[in-house]
């Protein structure tokens, strides 16, 4: 196509590029090979990609580039969605419902695009959810309300929308869990009313039925350029999520710009690294000895911990030794004493930008903590480990301390599993907010374990009412008090009084998926006393952290 176009002054296009990347460097050839003096003057050659890091670079550069983005806040998203409609439109549908879900739809698919804003808080994954979404959703309306005459089939458009059309796009069954619950304030039978409200302000709100076209644009043009949290379901604090977000990625961006001669306070990039790297390794423990902690902690069919321990132990100084030779490999490298070699100056570059090097992040637990953070957490992880060894099972486990945290979980489970003979298969834990510090807890309990070191975000603990409360102002994490884990055969989940909080190990939320069908940063569910329905605090976006980002 594109030779005989070149010949004959024809224009091709090739669409989605993304999805050939087998294909693209064919195409760069191709491109590399157009003769200017030899093709057609009017050939064009037009390409449609989503980003992607396949695309080639050298036809970026030598390209026009035009880019296209979805419309920035509901008012603008709004605006687009209805733009494209008319009276004869609204008319093509002979149900009065028609408008009502057609608008309360569209506002959805705003409030899912500008939930991504707001980071983990909106959703794990930032989905990219499109118009083609949006238009597919709006025909299965249209068609489902003409063939269910008198009655608006909710769970059908809910399935549709939720499960299929933008649910398809979903990877993680907590997003999933949380689309459903917005999609329900969105396609249900209160927002068949003139006086319906979206938001508790009511700036969001139905327009009667006899509203035309023209009437929705201005409604739509009147509506504030900045949205709140409210229409969101979220707390005001997550626009202080969304603007330190904003912030760090500008700054990144700032960071990998700057030039690297000389660092400002008169030391050179060099002493700056080597300083640094003395300072960690001096603080970096030595690996513990795994003969001496078998030996104290043997292996026994009664008490799992010690098996967790061991793996622990293991795990840890894989990394401290990781640490410890890279360190010293740079530190010699700086003096030129060895040869500097890739990895080791992308490390250096790292460490004198205050970020922890992929060469251990690799062989690490997931952190996003900066590098000094990161370095005081690892060594107080070794110390938990290393008092474990010394005075034996600790009553209060740290939970973040744990390098695989699911590890210790089973091992909970297992020991009640054999100390009652009953299959793991069927046992689950129930959960206990304990009232008693950790200083008062000074034994283990007889089933299960006690755990700390969780950090709630989008809500906070009430130690009165002793339930979930909403957040204070300004207040983005606050400490979840003490966790009593009891293994529990054949229990039943309450369906009231509690919500179901997801436990993570970073604040990102997302991580890959593995072979549990779980992300790899899900710890595990933890039910949360609460006096307010679940659906409040899954719109909230609350979750619990094994760690924060500083």
């Amino acid at each position: 196509m594109m030779r005989s176009a070149m010949e004959r002054g024809k224009w091709v296009f090739f669409q989605n590029c993304h999805l050939a990347p087998s294909w693209m460097p064919s195409l760069e050839r191709l491109v590399e090979n157009i003769d200017v003096d030899k093709v057609h003057r009017d050939f064009r050659l037009w390409l449609t990609s989503m980003p992607s890091p396949k695309f080639p670079v050298s036809i970026l550069q030598n390209g026009s580039k035009m880019t296209v983005e979805p419309p920035r806040g509901i008012k603008a998203n709004l605006l687009r969605s209805f733009t494209g409609f008319s009276d004869d439109f609204y008319a093509s549908c002979k149900r009065e419902e028609f408008k009502f879900l057609l608008f309360s739809l569209c506002l959805f698919h705003g409030v899912t695009l500008e939930r991504r804003k707001f980071g983990a808080l909106g959703f794990n994954i930032p989905y990219e959810f499109t118009t083609g979404d949006l238009r597919i959703c709006i025909s299965q309306l249209s068609m489902f309300l003409e063939e269910y005459e008198g009655v608006v089939p909710f769970k059908v458009l809910k399935y549709t929308a939720g499960h299929i059309n933008y649910g398809g796009r979903v990877t993680d069954d907590w997003d999933r869990r949380c689309i459903m619950n917005i999609l329900n304030d969105y396609y249900s039978p209160d927002v068949l009313s003139d006086e319906h409200k979206f938001s508790e302000s009511g700036i969001y709100h139905q327009l009667p039925v006899t509203a035309d076209h023209e009437h929705y644009l201005r409604y739509i043009r009147g509506l504030p350029i900045n949205d709140t949290p409210e229409i969101f379901a979220l707390h005001e604090n997550a626009n202080i999520t969304f603007a330190q977000n904003e912030t760090f990625s500008l700054l990144r961006g700032i960071l990998k710009m700057q030039p690297r001669s000389s660092s400002g306070s008169g030391r050179s990039r060099e002493e700056v690294m080597e300083e640094a790297g003395r300072s960690i390794l001096e603080k970096v423990p030595q690996p513990i000895s795994v003969s001496m902690v078998m030996e104290k902690h043997p292996v026994r069919y009664e008490e799992s911990m010690n098996t967790v321990l061991i793996q622990e132990v293991i795990r840890y100084n894989k990394l401290l030794v990781t640490v410890r030779q890279t360190l010293n490999d740079l530190l010699k490298a700086l003096k030129g004493l060895v040869v500097m070699s890739q990895a080791l100056e992308t490390m250096a570059n790292s460490i004198y930008n205050n970020a922890v090097p992929d060469l251990w992040a690799s062989k690490a637990y997931p952190s996003l903590k900066p590098l000094a953070s990161w370095v005081t957490d690892l060594v107080a992880r070794v110390q938990f480990i290393d008092k474990w060894i010394e005075h034996g099972i600790p009553p209060v486990f740290w939970i973040s301390g744990f390098f695989f945290p699911q590890g210790f979980l089973t091992g909970t489970l297992q020991n009640y599993a054999r100390s009652s003979s009953i299959s793991i298969d069927v046992i689950t834990f129930d959960f206990e907010v304990m009232k008693k510090t950790e200083a008062e807890l000074t034994s283990r309990p007889s089933n299960g374990c006690f755990i700390r070191g969780l950090f709630l975000e989008g809500a906070r603990w009430d130690y009165d009412k002793h339930e979930l409360a909403e957040s204070r102002p300004k207040e983005l994490y606050t400490d979840m008090p003490i966790i009593w884990l009891k293994p529990t055969a054949n229990r039943e989940k309450p369906e009231k009084g509690i919500y179901e909080c997801p436990v993570y190990k970073t604040l990102t939320r997302a991580g890959t998926l593995s072979t549990t069908g779980h992300s790899t940063n899900f710890v595990l569910p933890v039910e949360i006393p609460s006096n307010q329905p679940q659906r409040h605090w899954i719109k909230r976006g609350v979750a619990l952290m094994c760690a924060l980002n500083y």
